[in-house]
């Protein structure tokens, strides 16, 4: 059998033959006694938050090919090689070809696996709702080491040599956020800062930076005069050297937050996505990645529905559940952004 890893060019022509959008989706289940905040197309008998298994074995996936993502938190292409050595564990454990597609928006990714075309993918913690409701995903696992699942931090960041010491002092003034579906980026932020003195649309009007990277570098560069970000993804870019610490200073740090959940497809052939946790379960980082994910050495089990209840706190607080209009708003927006994005002239060398 044939193990090795698909390149990106070979992983979009496959892609692209498996078909594209949400049209591609499965139909609904015949008869479903509850559903939940799930997507009419999904069913949740046991009640556990995600849906579950089709109950006709004939619909049941057990392709040749896995196709997987990682959440685009950052440039896509820098997890291409970072991830290469779980890609190749995957392959030799299932027995599969493993086929990693960077995807360069988080709808994009949600639709992906909603429409077939991802079979497992990870999701960054506040679009790990979408997927569940409207695109079918189970979260299995996550990050972490020895000590247990590895957690994150809301982080306000400001530049350095900013006069800026709490967040009440950013009334008035240039914030990033990231994205809307972004729990870090964006939601925890409307929900953890008035209690601080300082309240998103009130006190200032939130400018959307495209990724918790972006928002970082805009504060380095003067763009924002503070960035509500990720503070794993903060913690990354001064290991790789992108920033320098003493450029930046935190005046914020929330509780802990569960971190980027990996799930398969809803519609595995269930022995599959048994071999395909137990393989996840298994599998050492290399010494690269741990310091890439600041010390997490393995992936550890988790459910939706016990480590994600916090996460889901906020976005009905904030006002933005994981339902069908809230996943239009977004992905309009990362369309607009995109398009706007190509639209722009090219700078002069």
């Amino acid at each position: 059998m044939n193990l090795k890893i698909t390149s990106m060019a070979a992983a979009a022509s496959l892609l692209a033959g498996l078909g594209a959008g949400w049209s591609g989706a499965a139909l609904a289940q015949d008869t479903c006694p509850h559903t939940g905040q799930l997507d009419t197309m999904y069913c949740d008998a046991n009640k556990d938050l995600v849906a579950d298994a089709p109950t006709d074995p004939k619909k049941w996936k057990d392709p040749s090919a896995l196709v997987w993502a990682y959440t685009p938190v950052e440039d896509p292409a820098v997890y291409a090689n970072i991830f290469k050595p779980l890609s190749d564990h995957l392959a030799t454990c299932t027995g599969k070809r493993i086929v990693y597609y960077p995807v360069q928006s988080n709808s994009a990714e949600i639709e992906a696996m909603r429409s077939g075309r991802l079979h497992f993918a990870g999701f960054s913690t506040g679009p790990t709702g979408f997927a569940v409701n409207l695109a079918g995903a189970v979260p299995f696992a996550a990050k972490g080491s020895s000590e247990g699942v590895r957690g994150y931090n809301l982080v306000a960041v400001v530049k350095a040599s900013s006069p800026y010491q709490k967040l009440s002092d950013l009334k008035g003034k240039k914030v990033a956020h990231t994205s809307p579906s972004s729990n870090s980026g964006n939601l925890a932020p409307r929900v953890l800062f008035p209690e601080h003195g300082l309240t998103a649309e009130t006190d200032y009007k939130p400018l959307m930076s495209g990724g918790h990277d972006k928002s970082i570098l805009g504060v380095v560069s003067g763009d924002y005069d503070m960035g509500a970000v990720a503070g794993d993804v903060y913690e990354r870019m001064i290991v790789r050297g992108t920033i320098k610490k003493e450029d930046v200073r935190e005046i914020y740090r929330s509780a802990i937050f569960p971190t980027s959940s990996f799930a398969y497809a809803h519609d595995l052939k269930p022995e599959l996505a048994k071999k395909l946790t137990d393989c996840f379960y298994s599998f050492r980082f290399t010494p690269e990645m741990t310091k890439e994910f600041n010390g997490d050495d393995r992936f550890l089990p988790i459910t939706y529905q016990k480590d994600w209840a916090v996460v889901r706190d906020v976005a009905e607080k904030s006002g933005t559940p994981y339902n069908k209009s809230a996943y239009d708003a977004e992905a309009k927006r990362e369309a607009d952004a995109l398009a706007k994005k190509n639209a722009a002239p090219a700078k002069a060398p």
